[in-house]
């Protein structure tokens, strides 16, 4: 068995034969797509209506493709079930897949489509890239026989994949990544029996790739960005958005400065099931996003990134910890952020300093209004504990927020729009992890790009007025480190 350590070193003895006939910047291009859906049915379709499906979604994303490299972009990064929609069952799904082989077979579906069976959509999606010489990242479904030798094998005999593929710009399949950490309802899917580790090298740097729910597991996510050094994530994506901390605009470019890598995020978009939400960005400020709940349409983002990041380097606890709690007099309460119990502070001032503690996090807030409305309520909130809906994860999350009504219960509850603008704010927190993400949203959903910064010594600090009123100020902290003691205390005992 060949070990992570080695494949790590592999990878890097590769990128740096690239490097030498590198580029220093290239042209990303993300699309968010309004997929056409099948018709819902609990019978399977045959695989020619599901093959027309497809094409119809494949032709606007023809479009796109076509569009960015008229633009000169570099790589495009379509949506998670952007080819074929969702909602299916185990059986509906299959109809949908193909025989996706491993990048290693050298393989230009464009050039010799039978190689591996009929696997027309492969085909489609190679000749895209090479007749536009761009890279494509799309998302399909593989399957893969099995059978009674191998104990996992499931009664149907064989396992099906959300799978993300990436084509070259000579049409060469060069990546293949089976989805890990499925969402709750993905039953049509198998989960992969080890996490996959999949980067793929460039002219314009190293990239890894994810999907959707991945970004909040170590596995591959963190992985990719500590072990094998990618400089840029492609991340197909069919993101629900969940205020007020897991929006996806705000969450995508959170994970892209905590984690010092470009980030390109390709969502569908569908209103309807609260799916918007797509951008380019770089480690220290978004390129270019789109966060769209007015219309119907699909979405190209261009935006030009330095090929090679660099991780920065912060102690988020540092700051907190060398500080003396602030003093207010308020009355700690308790209020709920998608699902999770926080114990919360009022900003009763126009301007003040603010401490708040839930078991060992506590959060500092200094602040100053441009005015203290009496229509709006702004809280100070602290969470450390275990999340447990659509997922189970550690968090510790400091947050500044606006409270859905001037009732303190409400606070906590998605809100999209406020009034109160904000001078100055200064947030930090006694972290016991390196893995947090800070996030900046403003009223209807609009990032501060450029109007904030992260210190070495963990604050999260406006450098300039923020441009627009403020939804939430959060440090958004991942307890990875617990993961594995929450899957030992799941396994069963001898």
């Amino acid at each position: 068995m060949i070990t992570s350590q080695l494949l790590a070193f592999v990878a890097v003895s590769v990128f740096c034969v690239l490097k030498v006939n590198s580029r220093d910047t290239f042209i990303a291009a993300v699309y968010e797509h309004a997929v056409i859906l099948p018709n819902a049915s609990l019978i399977p379709v045959s695989r020619e209506e599901a093959l027309a499906l497809m094409n119809r979604n494949l032709d606007l994303l023809e479009v796109a493709v076509t569009s960015a490299a008229n633009q000169s972009a570099h790589i495009i990064v379509t949506p998670e079930d952007g080819i074929y929609g969702w909602n299916f069952t185990r059986e509906t799904i299959y109809p949908y897949l193909e025989d996706i082989p491993d990048p290693g077979v050298n393989w230009i579906p464009c050039n010799d489509p039978k190689r591996f069976g009929y696997t027309p959509v492969q085909e489609r999606l190679s000749c895209l890239a090479k007749d536009n010489s761009i890279y494509v990242v799309a998302n399909i479904g593989d399957k893969k026989p099995c059978n009674a030798s191998d104990p996992q094998c499931p009664p149907d005999g064989r396992y099906q994949y959300n799978t993300d593929v990436v084509f070259d710009s000579q049409g060469k399949l060069v990546a293949r990544y089976h989805k890990h950490n499925l969402f709750m309802g993905e039953n049509q899917f198998n989960v992969p029996k080890k996490p996959e580790v999949v980067t793929f090298d460039t002219i314009f740097g190293r990239f890894g790739i994810f999907t959707c729910f991945d970004i909040l597991f170590y596995d591959p996510a963190v992985t990719l960005v500590k072990d094998f050094h990618v400089d840029t994530i492609v991340f197909p994506t069919a993101w629900m958005n969940v205020l007020p901390h897991l929006s996806a605009i705000q969450f995508h470019s959170a994970w892209a400065m905590g984690m010092g890598v470009n980030f390109l995020a390709s969502n569908l978009h569908d209103p309807s099931k609260r799916m918007t939400g797509s951008g380019i960005y770089a480690p220290d400020s978004p390129r270019a996003f789109h966060y769209d709940m007015k219309t119907k349409e699909g979405k190209l983002l261009l935006s030009e990134l330095d090929s090679y990041s660099h991780s920065p380097v912060v102690n988020w606890t540092s700051y907190a910890s060398s500080i003396k709690a602030f003093s207010t007099g308020n009355q700690k309460f308790k209020g709920t952020a998608f699902f999770d119990e926080f114990t919360f502070l009022e900003l009763t001032r126009v301007t003040g300093n603010y401490t708040v503690c839930q078991k060992k996090l506590c959060c500092h807030l200094s602040y100053k209004m441009s005015e203290k409305r009496r229509d709006e309520v702004y809280a100070l909130g602290a969470f450390d504990g275990l999340h447990i809906v659509e997922g189970t994860y550690y968090l510790q999350i400091c947050t500044l927020l606006k409270c859905k009504t001037t009732n303190l219960n409400t606070c906590g509850g998605a809100v999209e729009t406020a009034s109160t603008r904000f001078e100055m704010f200064s947030l930090s927190g006694t972290f016991g992890t390196q893995y947090v993400f800070p996030e900046v949203l403003l009223s209807e959903s609009q990032l501060a790009s450029g109007e904030f910064q992260v210190s070495s010594d963990g604050r999260l600090f406006s450098v300039k007025p923020p441009s627009g009123p403020l939804l939430t100020v959060t440090l958004f902290g991942r307890m990875y480190e617990k993961d594995q003691t929450l899957k030992a205390s799941s396994e069963p005992r001898a």
